[in-house]
């Protein structure tokens, strides 16, 4: 009950009663780091990148409290894969990107559960890693954090995970607000956009995540039409405070997230993380000068008191035996095998045991403990199942040798003379991910992450091991390693399977080796748009200092100019086969209704994501042929049939008119398609009149 905004509501008199009786300093505290920006020094910025005692986040960082009336400080813990706190016993869960793949909301809501327990187990009480920014162009290094392309997707699997971690009385911070799709010019780049990009594309993902009840948003390094988004009245104020009546509190982007005492304060930016550097006696001193009206500190101190009372009465507790425990380990291990998509298959998956005795396993990131970017949210795990590993554990009679691919030739010759191939290439940490440079790191570490700045394909070496490799043996598998689109048509012909596995987590191998060899069904559907050209994505320059954004990327750009994707948006094959039906239309209690059923013809159980998408092609004004709305996940057995129903509030179908400045449902002609991906030859689709 505590997640709710309406329960927290319920404790404002009371909050505003313990603020009337605090001093200025005690509010302004409330609102500052409780580590002062002195202790940055190089040498402390090098143990945090080399020593993993004290690495970022080991414990939970603290801000605020006020003993005097009870209130224990806010306590951050990092994400989203897991809980960053520790040394070896986090449960460390495939990246978001990997599991927006699931389509599974009920899954991401599990996951949740997991990582408040473990949260609270660390001493926390405040888990950052709700990343829900949306990849304008998929060679932003942080995409694995999130769970997509799509606005709806990402909202609906952001909010499962705000449910589910504050369902453990822990507060959920959604995060970087807003417009933060660069990674290299983070600090220095202007993002510009027209009214309809913002409100239809770049935030409403965002308020998902507040309808669901999130307690904290975090703001972003990046600027706004020209101001600081941790200073940004627009964004914080209005938008935030304002048109979404957001109770809960902002906290900044850390260490350079606030650049100015009093623009940030009367921004509405409401505590200062993770040093206190801009608020503390600046900020004080800033109200008794007058720059500041005291009425801003008692926003800000009512918002952080209401919050605190809300989640801190009679909490849960765990000890650090969840942390880390079979329960967690198990259910990274369920995300990742429903996760992982099969983007390709030319009967050859899933391999037969009985006839496979020799199995090569090709390519550096086979024998790789590879969970994703080292930056901010780095989880470190008692252990991690590389892909070599887990297709020995799964298939301890076969003789399985292992080649790095370093030489293209020696490779072939391996895979020639085994019975199946398994080839295992794409990035890691140094290849994508939150950039830090050489300078930051106090040249501790040179520089690691960042964008995907010179392409979206795989290095060149791993293009010329594939395509050197793949002929040698057609009994093989392609799997591929990354946290977003990664670019396929140099190779792709050659291949006759092909996987994604994004960074599966801890347990990725063992799931990869499960639906390798079948124990598994893979059901996994890509959370983006693989095109056959980079050009068809829009243009980034990665260090820029301006940036627009317009109103069409991912499958919607290749869409609207007609161009024909490699892999669709949503697409993802299985060991067992589906067939639908064509839905039938509603509209109920301000709701558009779809209604279907879908067999699985096949011979094992198996699991679809339904996908329903709408289009509006009498609309007065640009729209998409169609966008995603609504899906959901389903199982079934051979031969079973299950009906299925989607609802999508029609407020998710308005438009918005920046001239009146208000949304609209336009009175027309829609169309609704239901299928297994985005690709119209997977889609059925029946019209529906809508509006008043």
């Amino acid at each position: 009950m505590r997640a709710t905004k309406e329960y927290r509501l319920q404790l404002t008199e009371e909050a505003k009663k313990i603020v009337a009786q605090m001093s200025l300093e005690e509010k302004v505290n409330l609102m500052s780091a409780n580590l002062d920006v002195s202790i940055l020094t190089p040498e402390y910025v090098g143990e945090m990148m080399t020593n993993d005692k004290m690495h970022y986040n080991v414990t939970p960082y603290e801000a605020g409290g006020c003993e005097r009336f009870g209130l224990p400080p806010m306590k951050f813990a990092d994400g989203p894969r897991g809980v960053v706190c520790g040394n070896g016993q986090s449960t460390c869960f495939p990246v978001s990107m990997a599991r927006g793949a699931t389509f599974d909301p009920a899954l991401e809501e599990e996951v949740g559960h997991a990582i408040g327990r473990e949260v609270r187990a660390f001493g926390g009480n405040l888990f950052a890693g709700v990343c829900i920014n949306m990849p304008y162009n998929p060679g932003w290094g942080r995409s694995q954090e999130t769970y997509g392309e799509e606005t709806t997707q990402i909202g609906a699997m952001g909010a499962a995970l705000v449910r589910g971690v504050q369902s453990e009385d822990v507060m959920a911070c959604v995060k970087h607000f807003a417009f933060n799709n660069m990674e290299n010019a983070r600090f220095t780049v202007s993002v510009t956009c027209d009214q309809r990009t913002e409100k239809e594309v770049m935030l409403p993902h965002f308020k998902d995540c507040l309808d669901a009840g999130a307690a904290s948003i975090m703001s972003s390094y990046n600027r706004y039409n020209g101001v600081q988004c941790g200073h940004h009245h627009y964004l914080l104020t209005e938008i935030l405070k304002g048109e979404w009546d957001f109770d809960g509190f902002v906290m900044s982007d850390f260490i350079w997230g606030v650049k100015d005492t009093v623009e940030a304060a009367n921004g509405g930016q409401d505590i200062e993380m993770m040093l206190t550097n801009f608020f503390g006696d600046k900020l004080i001193k800033a109200v008794k000068d007058g720059f500041v009206p005291e009425s801003r500190i008692d926003d800000a101190a009512l918002r952080i008191v209401r919050t605190i009372l809300a989640f801190d009465r009679g909490h849960k507790e765990y000890d650090m035996s969840v942390v880390g425990c079979p329960e967690h380990i198990a259910l990274a291990r369920k995300v990742a095998e429903k996760s992982i998509t099969l983007v390709k298959n030319q009967d050859i998956l899933p391999f037969d045991r009985a006839k496979i005795r020799k199995l090569a396993v090709v390519g550096k990131l086979g024998d790789t403990a590879n969970i994703g970017d080292h930056g901010s949210s780095q989880v470190r795990a008692a252990y991690t199942v590389t892909p070599l590993e887990g297709l020995k554990k799964a298939h301890p009679d076969c003789q399985i040798v292992f080649d790095d691919g370093s030489d293209p030739a020696r490779a072939a010759e391996t895979a020639a003379g085994a019975d199946a191939v398994v080839l295992v290439v794409g990035y890691n940490h140094n290849d994508e991910g939150e950039f830090v440079s050489a300078e930051q790191s106090a040249n501790y570490t040179g520089g690691i992450g960042g964008d995907r700045c010179e392409s979206l394909g795989l290095h060149q070496d791993d293009v010329e091991l594939l395509q050197k490799v793949l002929p040698a043996n057609p009994n093989h598998a392609v799997v591929l390693i990354g946290g977003n689109t990664i670019m396929m048509t140099e190779w792709y012909d050659l291949a006759n399977a092909v996987l994604m596995a994004y960074y599966p987590g801890q347990e990725g191998g063992t799931a990869l080796a499960g639906i390798l060899f079948g124990d598994v069904n893979p059901s996994g559907k890509l959370p983006f748009v693989v095109p056959c050209q980079e050009s068809d994505l829009p243009y980034v320059d990665w260090n820029a200092t301006d940036q627009y954004y317009e109103y069409y990327h991912g499958y919607t750009r290749l869409d609207k100019n007609g161009v024909k994707p490699l892999v669709p948006y949503g697409f993802g094959l299985s060991y067992t086969a589906f067939e639908f039906t064509a839905p039938e239309l509603s509209e109920e209690d301000g709701q558009l209704v779809a209604r279907l059923s879908v067999k699985n013809t096949g011979g094992r159980e198996g699991d679809e994501v339904v996908q329903l998408y709408v289009g509006c092609e009498k609309s007065a004004v640009d729209r998409p042929l169609r966008q995603l709305k609504g899906f959901a996940r389903i199982s079934l057995q051979p031969g079973e049939t299950k009906p299925v129903e989607i609802r999508v509030p029609l407020e998710k179908l308005k438009w918005y008119d920046p001239v009146h400045r208000q949304w609209k449902l336009e009175k027309t002609e829609y169309t609704v398609y239901t299928g297994s991906s985005e690709a119209l030859e997977d889609l059925q689709s029946a019209k529906i009149c809508l509006g008043e």
